[in-house]
């Protein structure tokens, strides 16, 4: 069988008969929710996203029901909705094979224990509907989503930096309205630290492998200014991914233009100036204490790098026919306790298998694999580092198998930063 194009034109426009025309007004409200309104603003808004108490509608993210109302509507008002489901359903069959397997796996939570509903729907339920509403604009409409992605996460580095300087978070990761005192790691508005430095690290990385419009020296800045919020937010494997990931493609730019012979006066000047002031500035964070927080984090990781052993002692407790269909959520939270997890199993595999079954976790990987990979599919080419760094990084924590909207921002953050463009010819690039 032969395999399909890297980037075929109907895997971008539907058909050629149906060119799209969807407003991106519905994708822009939901970056702006995505992005600003984590679990502490929406505690401030009266809504206790985070706790066990309260409303059962609370523990649902609004972009979650956003995304259900919006492609509801689309449906409604297309005058087809047989002919919309159908359309959708081919234009996107991974998305609609993550629906179909989040639904499954709300099903069998509801069936054997009835908690964590709320986390199926927004990890993986949420992230097919955005997709289905992202695949219905084209590359200039979704120009303007990525402004609007900017201009979030440019917000996001400076309040995590003036939470760092001040040392006092505005919107703190809250449990039942409890605040972790001991916790002094930035938060500002993803909310959690570690959430904070995987969308800043996939974002860094997309930058500075050459996704987004920005100029030259705004993407510098940009990147210099993320950077600076990773070390407020403090993730270790965010930190070190990003200077491993992100050195190694700065190295390869710089010998491919070095060989090339021809390099750009304006950027020569803009980094013999940023080579001057860098000793300066470094001098200057040494000086104010800006990395003794980030040594810290690295000599001491709360025992993080033990969970990771441990977790896998954990399977030792559980017979076979049990670890397949998914054990009984009490007895792995007892051997969970009894081996010192009481901060969680850093794995989103390895938790997801010990909740809910082998069989159900091959499922729910291969959907979220086929959702990645159609979003890539949809992106012009060079989408491999922050995809990588994505990857690592969701595999650090337990990211997925918990309540998180991450999956969708990444769809956001890749189709708005990689969309194809338009050639001078009027085609699509790609």
């Amino acid at each position: 069988m032969t395999a399909a194009p890297h980037h075929a034109p109907e895997m971008w426009a539907g058909t050629a008969a149906r060119p799209l025309r969807a407003s991106a007004a519905p994708v822009i409200v939901l970056t702006l929710v995505l992005f600003l309104l984590s679990g502490g603003v929406l505690w401030y808004l009266g809504v206790n996203y985070e706790g066990f108490t309260g409303h059962p509608a609370s523990k649902i993210h609004p972009a979650s029901y956003l995304a259900a109302l919006f492609l509801l509507w689309a449906m409604v008002s297309s005058g087809d909705p047989v002919g919309f489901c159908l359309r959708t359903a081919q234009e996107a069959p991974a998305s609609l094979l993550l629906l179909v397997s989040g639904s499954a796996l709300l099903l069998q939570v509801a069936l054997r224990s009835g908690v964590g509903l709320a986390g199926t729907i927004d990890s993986f339920i949420g992230p097919a509907l955005v997709m289905m509403l992202l695949g219905r604009l084209d590359g200039r409409r979704l120009g303007a989503v990525e402004a609007v992605l900017h201009g979030v996460m440019l917000a996001n580095a400076l309040l995590g930096l003036a939470e760092f300087a001040t040392e006092h978070l505005i919107f703190p990761y809250r449990l039942d309205g409890a605040v972790f005192e001991s916790d002094t790691r930035s938060a500002a508005f993803q909310g959690h630290p570690l959430a904070n430095a995987l969308v800043t690290a996939t974002y860094v990385l997309a930058l500075i492998a050459g996704g987004g419009q920005l100029s030259a020296p705004s993407r510098i800045l940009m990147i210099g200014l993320q950077c600076a919020a990773l070390v407020s937010f403090g993730g270790r494997s965010a930190i070190a991914v990003v200077a491993l990931l992100g050195g190694l493609q700065a190295a390869i730019a710089t010998l491919r233009t070095l060989r090339s012979g021809r390099v750009p006066l304006l950027a020569a000047a803009f980094g013999l100036s940023a080579l001057t002031m860098a000793p300066l500035i470094l001098a200057g964070l040494w000086a104010g204490g800006f990395f003794d927080r980030l040594v810290e984090r690295f000599v001491s990781d709360g025992g993080s790098a033990n969970a990771r052993i441990e977790m896998f002692a954990l399977f030792d407790r559980i017979p076979l026919r049990d670890l397949m269909i998914g054990p009984d959520a009490g007895v792995v939270e007892t051997a969970r306790r009894i081996s010192g997890l009481e901060w969680g199993i850093e794995n989103p595999i390895v938790r997801m298998m010990l909740y809910q079954g082998v069989l159900m976790t091959v499922l729910i990987t291969a959907a979220v694999t086929a959702f990645v990979v159609e979003v890539v599919r949809r992106c012009r080419p060079g989408t491999w580092l922050p995809v990588l760094g994505f990857v690592i990084l969701v595999n650090a924590s337990e990211s997925l198998a918990g309540k998180t909207t991450l999956l969708a921002k990444f769809a956001i953050l890749l189709l708005a930063l990689y969309r194809p463009l338009p050639r001078a010819d009027g085609r699509k690039a790609g």
